[in-house]
């Protein structure tokens, strides 16, 4: 006998959930109300595993106009400029149907940005897959990829960066994270808050069908299993039209500048019911939705399809009765189909007198109900749950299995394997949309100019970076993210940016495995205690669990976002370059903090090598940041028109000096002879160092015995060499095989 399994269950709701809701309700739920709960009480909408976390993190700072809990973080740029930042994830959509998945994560995080007010001027997308010598990794890397491009190129927004990581703990379950910034005149931020009873709520975009039913909602509160049950989902995953988003944010951002918005707020996971239930939870005001109302592009939908569908390139504008004729004419204007679809209510007494704002789902917009909830335990009142956290097993023994150096036998086959151009990647994005970009993908950072129509007049710059270190964070999260915050200021230095504020998309495993969330609280504690350290606030985020197949987790996979700003562009920065005689320069505490100066745990080498083993270094945030400062100010010199002598700056980071030395020649085409202090420093990283190619080290070494930073001559540029330490190699082939890796690869060449 076949038993049906429960409609709550069947929802995602636990029998604890569902009597939290009875309680709320005072009643029995409906199934529609049911599909209202199943899909704003998900991990994905409430993050109710993480929120207890989460709230450890510093969230304010001099320049943040608007933190976490908006749609996207504000900061005030200067010059009343403002800008808009948000990183998400669509890895479970992206996993099922990559194209489709990677499009529509390009398209929610631009909606993310626009609606705060902000044009959308970047995109980055960090991506993460299993090996490329596995037939599926290679079509999901296509797919991504092309859906990434295909979104972005389309819409009109650069994508200016990201990044490109292979890993087998990926192999079953591939993250897809797309970061998006915009900017703003002040004046023109709006929130997405519900106000004024009586005012109308106007579903602005695409129609609403079945292509996105559950959606990320969903897609995201659950791991992978049989080939078969994942290939069920692939309805769940929605389909993109970029054109439609174009003309959206058009729309959109007119109808701001004219006035005509109270509040709003894009559909993005779990659709109507969200963006109707946190628009009211937010102005402590009640609404009644006219499911009827709402234009479909499938016939016989139901209720709970209609409000939970997903479907992508939909917006909710709160504006009064008056503007309606206005909105609806320039709505047509550009071709943006426009209804109202709700009424504005205000609050009223329930049973027991307290002050509560329904959500009311009619059959007409005075007509039946069919469905009744307080707003706030939608939006505001998910469970919050304190899951169980206990340390891996065998940790202690895992750090104590250092890399040994003695395996470093063969350095020039070692720097090869690890020297990968990404550019078929970014090759296939426009990254030169709005002719804003001043450094595009490639480098340690990508830079904007803020000026542009619609904005006051500036020549600030706008620094932008991604990144992350499942090497280090699968070893020790905490300090594994405290590091990767430590490299992402290192990379902004290098395009003159100061670091202003930070984003992240934490990706982790299985919740209820007590590992998973012993490895999530671990790396919130890593990254507020650096974010205290640099002075930064974190101004928005996402977290992404059950990132699983057939029972394993993912390593933890925190992704940074850092915002920096750069006062004077009227220049580019030095970029990569190496000049024959240049001096190399080596600025940042050459050795570790620790008892091994060159260490090797976690880094590229040693995965390379198969070694899993060791403990990162602990990050030395006095050291870094008095290096990164310093670098900045001399970068920034450059982009202000300043001539210093500087040809190149580059980051150690990835792969350590050997690598960072050898993506410097061979992207200038110019050898380099550089004396090591013992072989593992080939290696080694520890972030916070940087190779800097001068005309004039005197000057600089000065400036930096000023400053208090520590800073050296390793050797000089010049020849057809690569030459560091016991390694030796030509220059020419080295960079052949780097333009030819990633190709290969993928079996593209």
């Amino acid at each position: 006998m076949v038993t049906q399994e429960p409609p709550h269950r069947a929802l995602g709701l636990t029998d604890d959930e569902l009597d939290a809701i009875v309680e709320v309700l005072g009643r029995e739920p409906n199934f529609l109300e049911l599909s209202c709960y199943g899909v704003m009480w998900s991990e994905h909408c409430s993050y109710k595993s993480s929120r207890l976390h989460l709230r450890r993190l510093p969230t304010t700072g001099e320049r943040v106009l608007v933190g976490p809990g908006e749609n996207a973080g504000v900061i005030d740029a200067g010059d009343g400029i403002a800008v808009a930042v948000r990183i998400e994830s669509h890895n479970h959509p992206s996993a099922i149907e990559p194209y489709q998945g990677a499009a529509t994560g390009v398209g929610g995080i631009l909606r993310d940005v626009f609606t705060m007010g902000a044009r959308p001027l970047a995109v980055m997308d960090p991506l993460f897959f299993g090996p490329p010598d596995d037939a599926r990794q290679r079509w999901l890397v296509e797919g991504v990829v092309a859906g990434v491009s295909g979104y972005g190129n389309s819409v009109g927004v650069p994508t200016v960066g990201g990044e490109l990581t292979f890993d087998p703990t990926y192999t079953g379950n591939p993250l897809v994270n797309v970061l998006c910034a915009g900017a703003l005149p002040v004046s023109r931020l709006v929130l997405g808050i519900a106000s004024g009873p009586g005012n109308l709520a106007v579903l602005l975009g695409s129609t609403t069908g079945r292509d996105g039913i559950g959606g990320v909602s969903v897609l995201a509160s659950a791991g992978f299993g049989a080939e078969a049950a994942d290939a069920a989902k692939r309805p769940s995953v929605q389909v993109g039209d970029p054109y439609e988003e174009k003309r959206l944010i058009e729309a959109c951002l007119a109808l701001l500048d004219a006035g005509l918005v109270v509040g709003i707020q894009d559909l993005g996971g779990a659709g109507l019911i969200c963006a109707t239930s946190e628009t009211a939870a937010r102005g402590g005001v009640g609404m009644d939705v006219d499911v009827r109302a709402v234009p479909l592009r499938e016939a016989g939908m139901d209720p709970a399809e209609i409000m939970t569908s997903e479907s992508q390139e939909r917006m909710l504008a709160i504006v009064t009765p008056e503007s309606w004729g206005a909105v609806a004419a320039l709505c047509a204007r550009w071709e943006v189909r426009a209804t109202v679809v709700g009424r504005v209510r205000g609050a009223e007494s329930d049973a027991a007198g307290r002050t509560v704002g329904w959500l009311r789902v009619r059959d007409g917009l005075d007509g039946p109900v069919l469905a009744e909830m307080p707003a706030a335990s939608l939006a505001d009142e998910a469970p919050l749950y304190d899951r169980p956290r206990r340390e891996p097993a065998g940790l202690a023994a895992r750090w104590a299995d250092e890399p040994d150096p003695a395996a470093l036998v063969d350095p020039a086959a070692d720097l090869a394997a690890l020297l990968v151009d990404p550019a078929w990647v970014y090759r296939q994005y426009d990254s030169q949309l709005f002719l804003n970009t001043v450094v595009g993908p490639g480098r340690d950072a990508s830079l904007l100019r803020l000026g542009g129509p619609g904005l006051p007049a500036s020549e600030r710059g706008l620094g932008l970076t991604t990144d992350s270190n499942p090497r280090w964070c699968a070893l020790d999260p905490a300090r594994g993210v405290a590091l990767t915050l430590v490299e992402s200021v290192a990379n902004l230095a290098c395009v003159g940016a100061t670091p202003q504020a930070v984003v992240n998309c934490l990706n982790f495993g299985n919740p209820e495995h007590p590992e998973v969330m012993w490895q999530l609280s671990e790396t919130v504690d890593g990254l507020a205690e650096a974010c205290r350290a640099y002075d930064l606030p974190v101004i928005g985020g996402n977290v992404s669990l059950y990132n699983e197949s057939r029972g394993v987790d993912i390593d933890p996979t925190p992704v940074l976002g850092v915002l920096g700003l750069v006062d004077q562009v009227v220049a580019p920065p030095p970029g990569w370059a190496l000049r024959a005689d240049d001096a190399v320069v080596l600025v940042g505490s050459r050795r570790a903090a620790g008892a091994v100066p060159f260490p090797l745990a976690g880094t590229a080498w040693a995965a390379l090598h198969g070694a899993r083993g060791g403990r990162p270094v602990l990050p030395d945030y006095a050291a870094s940041r008095a290096a990164s400062a310093f670098v900045a100010a001399e970068v920034a010199a450059v982009t202000a028109g300043e001539d210093r002598g500087l040809h190149g700056v580059h980051d150690v980071a990835g792969g350590g000096l050997a690598v960072a030395l050898a993506e410097m020649a061979v992207v200038a085409g110019v050898g380099v002879r550089v004396a090591l202090a013992e072989p593992a420093e080939l290696f080694s990283e520890h972030p916070g160092r940087f190779v800097v190619a001068t005309s004039d080290a005197a000057g600089l070494l000065a400036r930096a015995r000023a400053a208090g930073v520590d800073a050296e001559v390793l050797g000089t540029a010049g020849g057809d060499r690569i030459s560091v330490g016991p390694l030796d190699v030509a220059l020419a082939p080295l960079a052949t095989r780097r333009d030819r890796a990633l190709p290969e690869a993928l079996d593209l060449a």
